[in-house]
């Protein structure tokens, strides 16, 4: 999806090299912004995650059908035809936050549940997604609760992290054996340990800029008090709204319009 975070596109590679075929059904691998990977140079740089605009935010009927013209979106309405003939998808991302592998689950319950049968006990986000556009977990039927067609967001680790192209890999085989598309591992058949869940409650979108953190926080740092501040977005103080707050996510790569974000709290299970 961002050229900038290779582990989806090596583990697909992996798929391809090792031959994985379908026992039902079609399976596709989907390389979404080739054009972005071409400028990448190996360090993680932002610069590589798109070319002319971020490709996780043009997933709306708006976006698609209305007047805007990008390298982006040309590849997004390309891609649509294939997108609706698709049941399930696994969309593979890394992170330039330090902090553990995530899966982002959207807000329907059936994004949830496919994220506890694959998940591995990985954190669960349950989010709606950002204000500066729709991500394709959220497109058309992956975000509508009444659709049979699911979808999940895995964040496996930190770019050129080595360790985030093997979860994107482990849970891709984990994705395809839940379906029913390969055999499963031992491994996969063992129980997980239960995976926290995090329901979000606020995005933070930056405004103004330019945003800047208290402190150098972790993705999933947790804050002990109500009312502590944790940012600021130009002269506007950002600051926890209940005691135990979850940081998820933190970006220090911000632009007005884009999260700066997520806050959320433990959800009992």
């Amino acid at each position: 999806m961002h050229g900038n975070e290779p582990c989806g596109a090596y583990a697909l590679a992996r798929l391809i090299k090792r031959m994985v075929r379908p026992l039902r059904g079609r399976l596709t691998l989907a390389f979404m912004n080739p054009a972005a990977a071409a400028r990448r140079n190996g360090d993680g740089s932002h610069g590589a995650r798109a070319v002319e605009e971020d490709l996780n935010r043009v997933w709306s009927a708006g976006a698609l059908g209305g007047p805007g013209a990008s390298l982006e979106l040309t590849r997004a309405r390309a891609l649509r035809p294939l997108l609706a003939s698709v049941d399930t998808l696994l969309d593979l991302h890394s992170m330039h936050c330090d902090g553990p592998p995530v899966i982002l689950a959207g807000a329907a319950p059936k994004g949830v549940a496919l994220a506890r049968a694959v998940g591995a006990g990985l954190p669960i986000v349950i989010d709606r997604g950002h204000a500066g556009g729709t991500r394709l977990r959220d497109y058309a039927g992956f975000g509508d609760p009444a659709s049979p067609t699911s979808a999940l967001l895995v964040e496996c680790g930190q770019h050129d992290d080595p360790a985030a192209v093997e979860l994107a890999y482990a849970v891709s085989l984990r994705f395809l054996a839940h379906w029913g598309l390969v055999e499963p591992r031992p491994s996969q058949l063992s129980a997980a340990r239960p995976a926290p869940e995090i329901e979000v409650t606020d995005t933070i979108t930056v405004q103004t800029g330019p945003f800047e953190f208290a402190a150098a926080y972790r993705s999933l740092d947790v804050v002990p008090r109500a009312g502590t501040l944790i940012g600021r977005d130009g002269a506007r103080e950002v600051r926890t709204p209940y005691d135990a707050c979850m940081l998820v996510m933190p970006s220090y790569l911000l632009g007005p319009g884009d999260t700066a974000v997520r806050l959320g709290r433990l959800r009992a299970v």
